[in-house]
């Protein structure tokens, strides 16, 4: 993975992050540039005010062009300017003041976007345990029975930042996309409160029969596939051992014990405090002992539909050992596949060239229409 700030791995992921989203809509790489040239590394105030005021500014740019009715110049300036401030929010602890107004303005940008696209995403909201967990439907043009993937997130993805890349290629593919902020992710955790759980197939086989319910006249609700990606990783195989019913199962980024994960990392790690906000705990001791049931020790045998591992061996989050137990443990039919060190999109979940992914996507398509 390319290192604009020099041996400095996490400002440098989030750049390349933005990077590659930009390619499906998600950045501008001069713009890109110019916040990452304010950031000064470990300074995450500096961070989120350079991200912030590039937002801020796009964003602006946005507003005009609507209303002077340069629909299409807005549409991609809202965009730019929900991953932007998307962004600024990123090293921002759960009890900033700042962290929940960004959000809030980041997704009210991506809302104004795609109420400007051709074929705009519907908005979805499941009941869900007294509350209920949110997302968007994706569908390909013209194709109102196309099989449906379902898809979760990470630990710090929002359901609004997979439009940048997943949905454009499963759509273009001919595959319909519900993503959703699960349990712990995006307005379910900030805005409904509800923590992340180990039993992932909870919420997953809400979402199923949902979809079966809601969707049948929208999308092929006889194909209905799991994914995730980071630490959906586990969520995905975990929704896929107990929910049977899934077609194909996804793995973008594997997890086999989200406890080995962080049993080593200190407790000031850049991710520490979102790790302990998700799970509801007020210090990584507490933290870490709830992640001890995020394992898929005695339950990745228990997968039974194709499943699909992408990992990358230079993933410095998540190790490329995660893929091999996963390799190993898996009893169906199964694809694994390592994208090499040497080579760009060896990085975490891709995220420093999604064209490494492509083969998953393919794949996904030719299972699905099966």
């Amino acid at each position: 993975m390319w290192h604009y700030f020099p041996n400095q791995y996490m400002p440098s992921y989030q750049l390349n992050r933005a990077l590659t989203q930009a390619h499906y809509g998600g950045g501008e790489f001069a713009e890109c540039i110019e916040a990452a040239s304010e950031i000064t590394p470990g300074d995450n105030a500096s961070f989120h005010n350079a991200w912030s005021k590039i937002g801020n500014t796009i964003y602006e740019e946005a507003e005009n062009a609507l209303k002077e009715g340069n629909n299409a110049t807005a549409r991609r300036a809202y965009l730019r300017a929900f991953n932007y401030l998307r962004t600024s929010e990123f090293f921002l602890k759960p009890s900033d003041d700042r962290k929940l107004p960004a959000y809030l303005k980041s997704v009210g940008a991506f809302h104004k976007a795609i109420d400007l696209f051709d074929n705009p995403p519907k908005r979805i909201t499941i009941p869900f345990e007294g509350s209920s967990i949110s997302g968007y439907l994706f569908t390909p043009i013209g194709n109102n029975n196309a099989p449906v993937m379902i898809m979760f997130g990470g630990l710090d993805s929002l359901a609004e930042e997979m439009y940048f890349g997943p949905s454009q290629l499963l759509n273009e593919r001919g595959i319909a996309l519900l993503v959703l902020d699960g349990p712990g992710q995006g307005a379910t955790l900030r805005l409904n409160h509800i923590n992340t759980r180990f039993d992932y197939e909870v919420p997953a086989t809400v979402a199923f029969d949902w979809t079966l319910e809601n969707l049948k006249d929208v999308v092929d609700t006889s194909r209905i596939g799991i994914m995730a990606v980071s630490m959906g990783g586990y969520m995905a195989a975990r929704s896929a051992a107990f929910e049977t019913r899934f077609k194909i199962c996804c793995i973008w980024g594997a997890v086999w014990s989200y406890y080995d994960v962080w049993k080593n990392r200190p407790d000031d790690h850049p991710l520490a405090e979102i790790v302990m906000h998700i799970v509801g705990a007020n210090n990584m001791t507490d933290a870490r002992e709830r992640l001890k049931k995020f394992t898929l020790e005695g339950v990745a045998e228990k997968i039974s539909m194709p499943t699909y591992v992408l990992h990358g061996e230079d993933d410095r989050q998540n190790f490329v050992e995660n893929a091999y137990k996963m390799q190993a443990a898996l009893t169906c039919e199964k694809t694994i596949e390592i994208v090499p060190k040497e080579s760009s999109g060896s990085a975490h979940c891709q995220i420093d060239n999604f064209t490494k992914a492509y083969k998953m996507f393919d794949w996904v398509a030719k299972e699905m229409k099966k």
